[in-house]
């Protein structure tokens, strides 16, 4: 079976739940999306009120503080929220990558070894046993080792370690100064064989949220090898679709799994920062115009608000004092602006309660983009 570029993006979207609206609850949808990048705070309740019907912050909060969805650092050694039953899956599949990348030589140049990383893992995971502050981890480690820790020792060691951060208050549950507490118990962190288990069923999880993709894709949306990609596609030989790509380049997916028509109808939308379904692909043409990669994902990888029209990225946008400023990088109609009015007024009353001013520390980027095809601020509620 062949399917079309445009057949790809509808699926993408019909599987991120942004061809409609559903009526989930924020766990189980969550879980219908697999992973929300959550390195801005404000963004999982962002990403969520564009994908659910009534959505409620409120029940985020509920769901974080009682650990139905839990923040952590995951795939592309980045924080994410998902839903606590997929944690140790995801935590295990990347755990080679997480080893590299964070034991790396900011952590051995403090004197420490991978060794050492060993042991101290399990001990900061019994001393996190409740919520601990980074400042009372921190003076932990400096009492374990005798000395004040380098810089690299503790940020290594948080990176590295299967924490979960602890809500800490309004208004996006969490706050500039981070709490941890132990992932529950832990033991095998370096266990090959376990970790290539959980690459597979990383990739079945991956496929139902984001497919249908490439070995790349999914190596991308992980960060692990290629060479892990291949062999956890052996261990799932004959349980997975294989299409082709509009480039001839070999897809899999999940059966079953939904691929809507290329013209399906998709709405506008006002996507979070750093949302997911720019980043999960190594080919990010399917959502993400290559001409618009460059306005879109700042030179320092932070990854801005977007317009999303029919499906692709066709702008920015940002809260200013009257509503919502969208930016196209070319020209919308005039129904498509009210269909970006209409998500505008439901957006600014959602910041009124929480932070109306929500992603303003980005704001200097704005000045830094070219003329836009058009500007408009759009009215809040």
């Amino acid at each position: 079976m062949k399917i079309t570029a445009q057949e790809l993006n509808r699926s993408t979207l019909a599987r991120q739940l942004l061809l409609r609206r559903e009526p989930l609850g924020v766990a189980e949808a969550v879980r219908r999306v697999v992973a929300l990048q959550a390195q801005q705070a404000a963004s999982p309740y962002l990403a969520l009120w564009n994908r659910t019907t009534d959505f409620d912050p409120a029940a985020l909060d509920a769901a974080f503080t009682g650990y139905e969805v839990v923040k952590a650092t995951l795939m592309r050694i980045t924080l994410h929220a998902v839903h606590a039953d997929d944690h140790r899956t995801f935590r295990e599949a990347v755990e080679p990558t997480l080893r590299g990348g964070r034991l790396d030589s900011r952590f051995t140049a403090t004197g420490l070894t991978l060794d050492d990383a060993d042991v101290l893992v399990p001990a900061l995971l019994g001393h996190a046993d409740r919520p601990r502050t980074a400042a009372e981890l921190e003076a932990w480690l400096g009492e374990r080792l005798g000395a004040p820790p380098g810089p690299g020792a503790w940020r290594g060691l948080r990176g590295y370690a299967p924490l979960l951060h602890v809500p800490t208050g309004t208004p996006w549950s969490f706050g500039p100064r981070p709490s941890y507490v132990a992932a529950g118990s832990w033991s095998g962190l370096r266990d090959k064989e376990a970790s290539g288990a959980a690459l597979a069923r990383l990739i079945v999880r991956y496929l139902e949220g984001f497919g249908p993709a490439s070995v790349a894709d999914m190596a991308q949306f992980a960060l692990v090898q290629r060479g892990r990609v291949r062999e956890a596609l052996k261990v799932l030989a004959g349980g997975l679709d294989v299409l082709a790509g509009p480039d001839g380049v070999e897809l899999y997916d999940v059966p079953g799994a939904p691929l809507p028509d290329g013209d399906t109808p998709a709405p506008p939308r006002l996507m979070a920062m750093w949302d997911s379904t720019l980043l999960a692909y190594a080919d990010r043409s399917r959502i993400l115009p290559p001409d618009y990669r460059g306005l879109a994902i700042r030179i320092n990888g932070d990854v801005l608000p977007t317009l999303l029209v029919d499906g692709y990225v066709a702008g920015v946008w940002r809260p200013v004092a009257e509503g919502i400023e969208a930016r196209a990088f070319h020209p919308l109609t005039e129904e498509t602006w009210a269909g970006l009015a209409a998500e505008a007024r439901s957006l600014t009353a959602l910041l009124a309660g929480r932070e109306a001013g929500v992603y303003s520390r980005y704001g200097h980027w704005w000045a830094k983009l070219p003329p836009s095809a058009e500007v408009r601020v759009l009215p809040g509620a």
